[in-house]
């Protein structure tokens, strides 16, 4: 059985994942956005493969994606590693993902760092991954398949150093504007619980990843960070994001 594993809050890891995915025919789809889900009932063998994704953040697995990933035993299963990033750098995020599956159980045999767009400034990385960026996420999915169906089990080293960057979060957080209607929408997509059912208008600073679900989500788009906020956030990231940067692939 093939699984793809997915935290894809803005949608970019999840086009990136699919494109690798795209050679291995059928799959079962593990959202890791939602709350509601007991992430222990799934169960693996030796057999199977699954395709972890998540984008990164500050260079690091974001800390929810951690945590449910955790609750998986993979019982020695074949694992890839994708992860998307807005042209900055990925820094440690694959040398993460590669120990927190090992220690679940899994055997990592590849892995992917993603060119995506930047989910607070969408103008880095505008479109990606493209179309062209897809092409060569499924050949190399190809070959990740040849790799499974082989029998080869070598585990595939990634750059990243320990111990890892440290990351505080972002200090902005998305607000709602009067365009607001109350629909919910956002409440029920936040993979934190950061947005109250009874009032979707507000957002929690403690328990809010700025991962900018809400605002993809909502249907008034109604919700944003301040616009003097986002011009910081650019003006600050434009040197870092200089440059072009390519798809990295491990196997």
């Amino acid at each position: 059985m093939i699984y793809l594993c997915i935290f894809s809050p803005a949608g970019h890891s999840a086009t990136a994942a699919e494109a690798v995915a795209e050679p291995f025919g059928t799959w079962v789809t593990i959202d890791f956005s939602r709350r509601d889900t007991d992430f222990s009932k799934y169960t693996f063998t030796k057999e199977d493969l699954l395709l972890w994704a998540v984008p990164s953040y500050g260079g690091r697995v974001p800390g929810v994606a951690v945590d449910r990933m955790k609750q998986l035993n993979g019982a020695g299963a074949k694992a890839v590693a994708l992860v998307s990033y807005g042209r900055r750098a990925y820094d440690d995020t694959l040398l993460e993902m590669k120990e927190i599956l090992t220690a679940c159980g899994f055997v990592m045999i590849a892995a992917v760092a993603a060119l995506a767009e930047h989910t607070i400034v969408p103008a880095i990385a505008a479109g990606r991954p493209d179309a062209a960026d897809c092409t060569e996420l499924s050949a190399f999915g190809k070959k990740i398949m040849e790799k499974y169906q082989s029998g080869n089990d070598s585990a595939v080293d990634v750059p990243g150093n320990v111990p890892y960057r440290i990351y505080n979060g972002v200090p902005a957080k998305p607000e709602a504007s009067g365009a607001c209607t109350r629909c919910g929408t956002c409440a029920a997509a936040c993979p934190v619980g950061a947005i109250p059912a009874d009032k979707p208008e507000t957002t929690d600073p403690v328990r809010c990843i700025t991962c900018m679900r809400c605002i993809y989500r909502c249907p008034a788009r109604a919700r944003n960070l301040k616009a003097e906020v986002l011009a910081a956030v650019e003006k600050r990231l434009a040197p870092l994001c200089a440059g072009d940067r390519v798809n990295e692939l491990f196997i």
